[in-house]
């Protein structure tokens, strides 16, 4: 394993700084061997795009870790149900992906790198559809809006109740949205933002800056109570260890909040001995839209903190700087369990600080938004 793990990561250096070049050249020649398959994908490819990579190098980051490594491909498998995904596609799409290795890698590609990634590719496939074949539940469920609050220009709340049948999640997991009356065929992923319930309902906080997606967009702007979204299986290993004993540290940026919502939530239920210490970070104060929230949440349990933070308004009565450094400040945390959940930078900046604190590998779960 130890081997075969080197050879896909090594190999993957010779593609990482020219990915537009690989996904350009593997959905070329995908579509050339399967012109039906187009019809599978949304007209628009940006993020479609982008999705591929985030699977291959999470396969190569992964590979050398048999547990995770199955677990995420099982999952993937069981998500890639919405796009009715069969065996021949499996196929045909390795078919592509090596070809465009290839292509992308050039004169450093070698006999070794190609075996790698056929044997690579042949346990992904046989692993995803396991885990499709073994998922009783539906490929999607179709879901109503039942709530939709607006926050500022370019944030919105809504909640959304899964209809038919059970969908069944762990606070701090995400799960993938459609709206087809808006953008059919898209698909983003959105984190749950709050904790598992016998009602079946879901809510997700969504935001829309500027060059933002356009299913956010229409999530944000277009959607309206009694809409029906689809929605796919749950994903995502920001869970709670109950076996822990440690504190908990959850630092959240933006809509960052939503899985740190979920996990505080499920807390609230069963934790009586934890401490647990929020950080919710952002620009300007009228962008902590959930902090009233988190304050009701303070004043019911006395395990529970909140430290707010702005990193661009003066006249915030709290914490300022960005807050992986506010974080730092409230130091040290090597001795509790940690959440990190916001933009790319953010986690960044954030896991930064927290190996500087030298807080263990496996105490820290981490959700981005964008790609690390």
């Amino acid at each position: 394993m130890d081997n075969f793990a080197r050879l896909l990561k090594e190999s993957w250096t010779l593609v990482e700084e020219d990915r537009d070049r690989l996904i350009g050249h593997f959905y070329a020649r995908l579509f050339l061997l399967d012109p039906d398959l187009r019809k599978l994908f949304p007209v628009q490819m940006a993020a479609q795009r982008d999705r591929l990579v985030e699977a291959i190098v999470t396969a190569t980051q992964v590979v050398d870790d048999p547990e995770s490594f199955d677990e995420y491909l099982r999952s993937l498998g069981r998500d890639h149900r919405k796009y009715h995904a069969a065996a021949t596609h499996y196929e045909t799409m390795g078919v592509a992906l090596l070809d465009a290795l290839r292509s992308t890698a050039g004169d450093g590609w070698n006999l070794e790198y190609d075996q790698a990634w056929r044997d690579a590719y042949a346990a992904i496939s046989e692993k995803m559809q396991a885990g499709a074949a073994a998922d009783d539940d539906p490929p999607f469920w179709h879901g109503e809006v039942l709530t939709h609050e607006r926050h500022g220009p370019d944030t919105a709340v809504l909640t959304v109740r899964a209809l038919q049948h059970p969908l069944r999640w762990k606070a701090g997991q995400y799960v993938s949205i459609e709206a087809p009356r808006h953008l059919p065929r898209v698909w983003r992923t959105y984190s749950v933002a709050n904790a598992p319930n016998d009602d079946n309902v879901l809510e997700f906080h969504i935001r829309t800056p500027a060059g933002a997606g356009w299913l956010s967009g229409a999530l944000v702007r277009r959607t309206r109570p009694g809409e029906l979204l689809r929605l796919a299986a749950p994903m995502g290993s920001m869970t709670l260890d109950r076996e822990s004993t440690r504190d908990i540290l959850c630092v959240a940026g933006g809509v960052g909040l939503a899985p740190v919502k979920a996990l505080v939530e499920e807390l609230t239920r069963w934790n009586r001995t934890r401490w647990v210490h929020v950080f919710y970070g952002a620009r300007h104060a009228d962008d902590l839209y959930g902090l009233a929230g988190l304050e009701e949440l303070v004043a019911a349990h006395p395990w529970l903190s909140v430290t707010p933070a702005c990193s661009d308004d003066p006249d915030f009565d709290g914490e300022h700087g960005e807050i992986s450094d506010v974080v730092t400040r409230y130091g040290p945390w090597t001795t509790h369990d940690c959440y990190v959940s916001g933009s790319a930078p953010m986690v960044r900046a954030t896991l930064r600080a927290l190996a500087e604190d030298e807080v263990p590998p496996p105490n820290i779960r981490y959700d981005t938004f964008g790609n690390l």
